[in-house]
């Protein structure tokens, strides 16, 4: 699991996604508003909305929440929405890698935001491109080991479509490409394994060991991204050891 991925389950253990939900749904909705408004309310024709509502529903948002999102997308809701998709690129203190993807109604502000963040944190925004290629999109869900057998678990996703499993410290990670995301979820589901998380997402192809210090000032960075209303993801390619997480995480 990367640094970022343990940071983010240390703070949902800490009880920080519960302190923020009413931000987390409102991030969701929009997602979900955009996705309605590039193609349509119907799910079954339209998997990146069938996608979003998905993750709007692993995170317990209320049916009524999520159709007034569809309802904004497409029009039939009483205010109309118009979100522009954005990717920023830069880096944390000890040459992290950092991707921001943001929606947002007001692109110079979101700009000004993103960037003052960047600078407030020692961090760098960069230029388009510049660390995007460090990256690689794909379909990542995690099975608890208690959840499944590897061998069963290997012949079940591989035949549905998976890339590959891997075996984790405490999970096997099954990675798909995106496209084969929903099947591969789909048949995990109709043979009852259960798992932790599972989502569209951006890996890193090479990580960044980090000491406490450079740990410490990206992790500040990363929560003041995501803790923007306009950012909808950070995706980075830090790792930092058990020691220095518990030390930082303290």
């Amino acid at each position: 699991m990367s640094g970022h991925s343990k940071w983010s389950t240390i703070k949902r253990k800490k009880g920080a996604q519960d302190a923020k939900r009413g931000a987390l749904f409102g991030k969701l909705s929009k997602v979900i508003t955009v996705a309605a408004r590039e193609g349509g309310g119907d799910q079954e024709m339209n998997p990146q909305l069938a996608m979003a509502v998905q993750k709007a529903k692993d995170n317990n948002m209320p049916n009524d929440n999520i159709q007034r999102a569809i309802d904004k997308g497409t029009g039939a809701g009483s205010e109309g929405a118009d979100y522009e998709r954005i990717t920023y690129e830069g880096y944390a203190p000890g040459g992290v890698a950092v991707l921001v993807d943001v929606l947002t109604d007001n692109k110079n502000r979101a700009a000004s935001d993103v960037r003052y963040i960047f600078s407030k944190n020692n961090g760098k925004l960069g230029t388009n491109g510049s660390v995007s290629y460090l990256f690689d999109r794909k379909g990542v869900i995690l099975v608890p080991a208690e959840a499944a057998d590897e061998d069963e678990l290997m012949e079940l996703a591989l035949e549905a479509g998976a890339e590959d499993v891997e075996p984790q410290e405490e999970a096997f990670r099954v990675l798909t490409d995106p496209n084969d995301f929903t099947d591969v979820r789909a048949k995990l589901d109709e043979a009852e394994i259960s798992y932790d998380s599972a989502d569209v997402t951006m890996l890193p192809q090479n990580t960044v060991e980090l000491d406490q210090s450079s740990a410490r000032q990206t992790l500040k960075l990363i929560d003041a991204l995501e803790e923007n209303d306009d950012v909808q993801e950070v995706y980075s390619n830090f790792d930092i050891s058990e020691e220095v997480m518990a030390e930082v995480a303290g």
